[in-house]
């Protein structure tokens, strides 16, 4: 069992490699043989640019909840569980990262100031809910972003086949960590929480589609 210091450490490392390095995905992008084949105007080529990077913050946060969580779990069983789901939203990040680079696009500037909300967010959670409110946060928070990306498959151009395919990936795993978190035991989250974590992520992904 990992040290609160050495966890603390690996928290830091994890930010530095989400907001600083390249990601490295385990498995292959669900886009690989289909970006080549990209027939996108300069308009449909914007929007899925900004799309994309609204994806990609949600990824970005995604870590810093991860991460947040399993520093502040009380069971070391949960927090292989969280580390295990932070590795598999890797791919999520280098996925979409690697979609803006193949759209011209960027990732969102205010990616630091997204990730240290998020981390604080995951902290707070952890610290006065417990383990099964850190399940239930994490369930609420993956069906919130199922829904999300589901709404960005009807946004999306009918001619990028690359990005559609990443998302609807994204989309199938969001919805297996949910449904992992749920039979942990995760508690469901007061109607309250569930609103304010909804216009919170309003306000999170308006200004990322832009900013």
């Amino acid at each position: 069992m990992l040290s609160l210091t050495d966890r603390l450490l690996g928290a830091a490392d994890s930010a530095l490699r989400t907001l600083l390095a390249q990601p490295q995905p385990a498995r292959p992008s669900p886009a690989a043989g289909l970006a080549a084949a990209d027939a996108l105007d300069e308009s449909d080529r914007r929007l899925s640019g900004a799309l994309m990077r609204v994806n990609h913050v949600g990824e970005v946060c995604a870590q810093a909840l991860y991460q947040a969580q399993a520093l502040t779990s009380r069971s070391e069983a949960l927090r292989q569980q969280l580390d295990a789901a932070a590795r598999e939203e890797t791919d999520h990040l280098a996925w979409t990262r690697e979609r803006l680079q193949q759209l011209g696009s960027r990732p969102s500037w205010l990616n630091p100031l997204w990730y240290a909300g998020a981390f604080g967010i995951g902290v707070l959670a952890g610290k006065l809910g417990g383990d099964r409110v850190n399940l239930g946060f994490v369930v609420e928070t993956e069906r919130q972003v199922e829904a999300h990306l589901a709404r960005h498959m009807e946004r999306l151009p009918a001619a990028d086949a690359a990005s559609r395919a990443v998302v609807a990936q994204m989309k199938q795993d969001e919805a297996r960590h949910a449904d992992g978190a749920l039979a942990a035991g995760g508690a469901e989250l007061p109607l309250p929480v569930r609103a304010l974590m909804r216009a919170a992520a309003r306000v999170m992904t308006g200004t990322a589609h832009y900013i």
